[in-house]
C-alpha cells in the first residue's frame, strides 16, 4: 500500500489532529496496521468487502486503510440511507462485515443476516463492538500482496434510472488520481488541510485524505462542516476542500474575512457545479479565487483550474496529466474545438467497470476503453473545459447524487398520485434543489404536500426529499409521450431565486 510505504518514510511527524488526538505517521501506521490484524482475525480475506455505513470519526479513516492493507473491498455508505437503501447495497455488495452506528444495529442487524455479513457497530467516537473486538489485536499482520488492478472500493453512484451501480475502483486508480492532483495542486509536506468533509464519497476520502498522507501533509480533522469551527481551523492552514454549498454557507456566515484565510493558498471546490456569483462573492470576501475541479466517482478527479494561472468562474479548468479526455458525439466521434458534445475519457484513473455488471458497454464504456462520463462539454480556445449540461437527469444537491427515477417510483406509489416529474433546480445554497411536479389521480383533489413527504421520508433518505412540490393537471409530454422535463425546469427556474 503506498500510503503505508509514505507514511513509514516520515515515522515522526504529525500528520492527523483533531479537537482530542494527534497522530504522527508512526503512531497512525501502527494505528492502522492494529486494524488490519484485528480483521484478519475476524476472517476477513483479500476480495472480500467491508460495507462501512457510520458517522465521520478518525475510527472509520483508519478502518478504511486497515481494509485496503488486508486486500479487502472498502464500500463507504452514506449514513442517511435508511433501511430500504441498505438493503439493497448489502444485497449487491454481499459484505462479509457490515459496520454501522449503534443507534442502527437492530434495525440494521436482519439485513447483515441476510446475506450473511457480521455486523459491528462503531460511533462517530470511534467507540462501539468493532473498537472492542479489536481492542485484544497487539500483533501486527503482514499486509496482503495485491496488483495495481485488484479491486480496493466499490463506489455506489447514482444515475438517473435503475439502481444504483458500484463503481469498482482499483489500487492503481486511486493512486494514479493521487498522485496528479499532488502534481497539479502543488501538495507537500508544508501544507495543512482542513477536513471538514464526509467519508462516504471520493471527495472526502480520495481527494482529500489519500492525497494529504501520500504528500506529507498534515490534516485537521473536523467531524463535519460547520462556519465557525472551519474558518477557526483556518488559522494557520494552507489547504480547504469542500463543495458549492460550504461556500455559500461560510459567506452567509459572516465570519470570513481576508484575515481569517491570510495562510491558506488554496481553497478548491467540487462534486456540484460552484455558481459564478459565488466564486465572485468569495473572492470579495478574502481576496481568493476558488479552484473549481471536475470529477466522478467512476474516474476521480479529471479537470482541475489552475494552481499558477487564470481560475476561471464557469470553467473547470483544464485535464490533469494521465487523463486521456476528450469531447464526442453519440457515435464517439471526437468534435472540433469549441464545440458541446459528450465528455469521454480513459487512463489509469477510470474504474474498470461496475460490481457484478460485466457488461461494459451497456455500463458507458465504448470498445476502446473511453468511459463516457454522461455530462455534455465543451474546450475553449485555451484549453479550459466547461460543463455546459448533463446528457441525463442526474441532481447534484448539496455535493451529493440523486437520482429522480427512485424518487418518481416512490412518489407514484403514494396515495392521490397519478405521475411524478423529479427535476433539479438552481439553489443559492445546494448548488440543485429536487422538486417533484405531480398530476393527481384522474377526479381527486391534489394530495396534501405534507402527507407525500411524510409518506417519502419513510423511504428516502432526507437529501433525496424534494424541497418543493408543484402540481400540474398533466405532465407536459411531446408527441412520442415522454415528460418534458425542460419545459418543467424553464417554468420552475425561479422557484429558489433570492430576492
Amino acid at each position: 500500500m503506498a500510503i503505508g510505504a509514505a507514511l513509514a518514510a516520515r515515522a515522526d511527524q504529525v500528520v492527523i489532529t483533531d479537537a482530542t488526538n494527534t497522530l504522527t505517521a508512526a503512531q497512525l501506521l501502527a494505528e492502522v496496521e492494529r486494524m488490519a490484524a484485528g480483521l484478519t482475525a475476524l476472517g476477513i480475506v483479500k476480495g472480500e468487502r467491508v460495507a462501512v455505513q457510520t458517522e465521520k470519526s478518525l475510527s472509520q479513516a483508519l478502518l478504511y486503510l486497515a481494509t485496503l492493507r488486508v486486500g479487502a473491498v472498502f464500500v463507504p455508505l452514506n449514513p442517511a440511507y435508511g433501511v430500504e437503501e441498505v438493503g439493497y447495497f448489502l444485497g449487491d455488495s454481499q459484505p462479509a462485515l457490515y459496520v454501522c452506528d449503534p443507534a442502527h444495529a437492530i434495525a440494521r442487524s436482519p439485513l447483515a443476516a441476510g446475506v450473511g455479513a457480521r455486523l459491528f457497530t462503531l460511533d462517530a467516537e470511534g467507540d462501539g463492538s468493532l473498537a472492542a473486538a479489536l481492542a485484544g489485536t497487539h500483533t501486527p499482520a503482514p499486509a496482503a500482496t495485491f496488483r495495481g488492478d485488484d479491486p480496493a472500493v466499490i463506489i455506489y453512484t447514482s444515475g438517473t434510472t435503475g439502481r444504483s451501480k458500484g463503481a469498482l475502483l482499483s489500487h492503481r486508480n486511486l493512486l494514479a488520481n493521487a498522485l496528479a492532483l499532488i502534481h497539479v495542486w502543488k501538495i507537500d509536506a508544508t501544507d495543512v488541510l482542513v477536513h471538514a468533509l464526509p467519508l462516504f464519497h471520493i471527495h472526502g476520502l480520495f481527494v482529500a485524505f489519500n492525497t494529504m498522507l501520500l504528500a506529507g501533509g498534515r490534516v485537521r480533522w473536523l467531524r463535519r462542516f460547520e462556519p465557525a469551527a472551519v474558518v477557526e481551523a483556518l488559522a494557520g492552514a494552507t489547504l480547504f476542500m469542500g463543495v458549492p454549498t460550504h461556500y455559500t454557507r461560510l459567506l452567509a456566515s459572516g465570519v470570513l474575512s481576508r484575515e481569517s484565510v491570510r495562510t491558506v493558498r488554496l481553497f478548491i471546490a467540487g462534486s456540484a457545479p460552484l455558481l459564478p456569483q459565488t466564486f465572485a462573492g468569495f473572492e470579495r470576501a478574502t481576496g481568493q479565487r476558488i479552484v473549481e475541479r471536475y470529477g466522478m466517482s467512476e474516474c476521480g478527479i479529471v479537470c482541475s483550474n489552475p494552481v499558477d494561472g487564470p481560475r476561471r468562474p464557469g470553467s473547470v479548468g483544464r485535464p490533469l496529466p494521465g487523463v486521456d479526455f476528450r469531447i464526442a458525439d453519440e457515435r464517439g466521434e471526437p468534435v472540433i474545438s469549441g464545440t458541446a458534445g459528450g465528455i469521454e475519457v480513459r487512463g489509469d484513473h477510470v474504474c474498470s467497470g461496475y460490481w457484478r455488471r460485466p457488461d461494459r458497454a451497456a455500463t458507458g464504456f465504448r470498445e476502446n476503453g473511453y468511459f463516457m462520463t454522461g455530462d455534455v462539454g465543451q474546450v475553449d480556445d485555451d484549453g479550459y473545459v466547461h460543463i455546459v449540461g448533463r446528457a441525463k437527469d442526474l441532481i447534484i444537491t448539496g455535493g451529493l447524487n440523486v437520482y429522480p427515477r427512485e424518487i418518481e417510483l416512490v412518489l407514484d406509489a403514494l396515495p392521490g398520485v397519478a405521475e411524478s416529474a423529479v427535476i433539479g433546480l438552481p439553489h443559492p445554497d445546494f448548488g440543485e434543489a429536487v422538486v417533484a411536479v405531480i398530476s393527481a389521480t384522474c377526479g381527486s383533489a391534489p394530495p396534501a404536500a405534507d402527507v407525500l413527504l411524510a409518506g417519502a421520508r419513510r423511504q428516502l433518505a432526507n437529501f433525496k426529499l424534494p424541497k418543493a412540490l408543484f402540481f400540474l393537471d398533466e405532465l407536459p409530454r411531446n408527441a412520442m409521450g415522454k415528460v418534458q422535463k425542460a419545459d418543467l425546469r424553464e417554468r420552475f427556474a425561479a422557484t429558489f431565486e433570492v430576492r
